[in-house]
């Protein structure tokens, strides 16, 4: 990668008025004058430039988390991980079918709202350079991302050579684009086969489905609607594993629900925290 030297224009001026000989010119004796580079810069400018520039080439530090909460498998709900003390008192946000039209915005209104979230990705909706990049602007974001097959089949009614190219194939896509393998893997229509999840175990992801979801039934395909039943929803409860899509009206009623979720005392799960 090229390094590019840049110098602001007020200093260019300052260095030409401090080798200029022209009358009424302030000299400076040998000792006082930095040693000069054949470009005229200091020694000084170009080591500072170049740490600039080292600094700017290196991967921003990740902050390490504590993994202290777990899948049960039986429940799909997020749990403290015996002999932690972390809290129980929390739930799981996901993100499925992204990014197709609002993944993007709806990253943003989790980002600033500091929620945490897992956005499941098909490989359909990353299938060109634009909608690639919308999946590095959500990774960059803070935000995990998972595995939810190629093109969303039903993986009980395709061959075992299909489902492993479902899986293992959008991980290598994924892989490609920002540079990490997915930690999580969410079947379509929550259809997971033997097979499946052999190949699950052999590329080390953790099998996840969900404890409740409403954002497909016609009756809360409104912002308010939807809204409302993910923060009153019976299934609510500690640990809760929510399950969005990337959707108009969830898009819309986001904000709505993170809000609602945290005036009914639910932390928010980092996903980094889940083994």
């Amino acid at each position: 990668m090229k390094k590019w030297l840049l110098i602001p224009a007020v200093s260019l001026m300052a260095l030409s008025a401090c080798g200029s000989n022209e009358e009424g010119s302030s000299e400076t004796t040998d000792a006082d004058e930095p040693e000069q580079t054949e470009d005229n810069e200091t020694v000084d400018d170009v080591q500072e430039d170049e740490e600039e520039n080292e600094a700017l080439d290196e991967e921003p530090e990740r902050e390490e988390v504590e993994i202290d909460y777990e899948i049960n498998p039986a429940m799909w709900t997020v749990e403290p991980i015996e002999g932690t003390e972390a809290d129980p008192e929390v739930v799981l946000l996901t993100i499925d079918d992204a990014p197709d039209k609002h993944g993007v915005e709806m990253a943003e209104t989790l980002k600033e709202l500091d929620a945490p979230a897992i956005f499941f990705v098909n490989g359909h909706f990353i299938n060109t350079d634009e909608k690639a990049e919308q999946l590095v602007q959500i990774h960059e974001m803070g935000f995990e991302i998972g595995n939810h097959t190629m093109s969303h089949p039903n993986l009980g009614e395709i061959s075992e050579e299909q489902q492993r190219e479902e899986i293992v194939g959008l991980n290598d896509r994924i892989e490609e684009i920002i540079g990490e393998r997915p930690r999580f893997f969410r079947a379509p229509f929550g259809v997971n086969t033997d097979f499946t999840k052999e190949i699950v175990e052999e590329e080390g992801m953790t099998l996840m489905n969900w404890t409740y979801g409403y954002d497909w039934d016609s009756n809360y395909m409104t912002a308010e609607s939807i809204a409302d039943i993910m923060v009153n929803a019976p299934e609510l409860g500690n640990g809760g594993n929510l399950l969005m899509h990337d959707r108009e009206w969830t898009n819309e009623g986001l904000e709505e629900i993170v809000n609602g979720l945290r005036d009914k005392g639910y932390g928010l799960l980092n996903p980094a925290q889940l083994k």
